[in-house]
């Protein structure tokens, strides 16, 4: 499996060290920053495969480099803060974060974080002819380029809620568990995350909402989980 090459973009110099030495041992391509501006620079003109992203940057806010990366490009991310609320996780994966790791945090858990978006690039770079697009109803899905339509229109959506559909459609009419979805989507079955995958489904039914179609795409099953209906 290809080594990923790695952005850091921290601004603590013996956190950045210590990534940066923790990647570079196990193979990993690394370049790094240590403010916003800087990383967003770097990111945007290197293109790397994963950026690790610190929230608390000297010239900006880590969230701020976040939006402003989505707003031009879908590679993942992966944050490091200090900031441990529920609230502040699920903010920064509505913003587009692809997973969310608190500090102080082991380099074993890190480097399992990267892997597990190492595995996803592998399965989207190695997709089988015949599942490129996914149709249903109003809503297309085109896998290969990454891109969601409704009624024939792009539609907007983070990084994890293209995620989130592409689980619920590859499995179209089952119903699938909080920790299966959880699992897809950011590698492990927290219950944390399923407070975080509520929201997701929250937001994205109000943009599916925008359809001609006069049924709901996804399905609560309370206590269980979720199902994509067929139209």
């Amino acid at each position: 499996m290809k080594k990923l090459d790695i952005l850091v973009i921290e601004d603590d110099p013996a956190v950045r060290k210590l990534i940066r030495t923790t990647l570079e041992t196990h193979g990993y391509g690394c370049e790094s920053a240590e403010a916003g501006e800087t990383g967003l620079m770097l990111a945007l003109s290197r293109n790397p495969d994963l950026v690790l992203l610190d929230l608390g940057l000297p010239d900006m806010d880590g969230l701020e480099v976040l939006r402003d990366l989505r707003e031009k490009s879908n590679m993942p991310v992966i944050v490091l803060t200090a900031r441990s609320e529920v609230s502040d996780k699920i903010q920064a994966l509505d913003s587009g974060a692809d997973d969310y790791l608190t500090k102080p945090f082991s380099v074993e858990e890190l480097l399992a974080r990267i892997r597990v978006i190492q595995r996803r690039l592998a399965v989207t770079q190695t997709r089988l002819p015949g599942e490129e697009v996914f149709v249903n109803g109003s809503l297309k899905i085109d896998y290969m380029q990454g891109m969601v339509y409704l009624d024939g229109e792009p539609l907007h959506v983070t990084p994890s809620e293209y995620r989130l559909l592409c689980v619920l459609s590859r499995n179209a009419g089952r119903v699938l568990t909080y920790r299966y979805i959880s699992r897809e989507i950011w590698g492990n079955e927290w219950e944390s995350n399923i407070a975080s995958l509520r929201v997701f489904v929250t937001t994205l039914r109000k943009k599916l909402e925008k359809s001609g179609d006069s049924r709901s795409y996804i399905q609560t099953h309370v206590g269980v989980g979720y199902r994509m209906l067929r139209l």
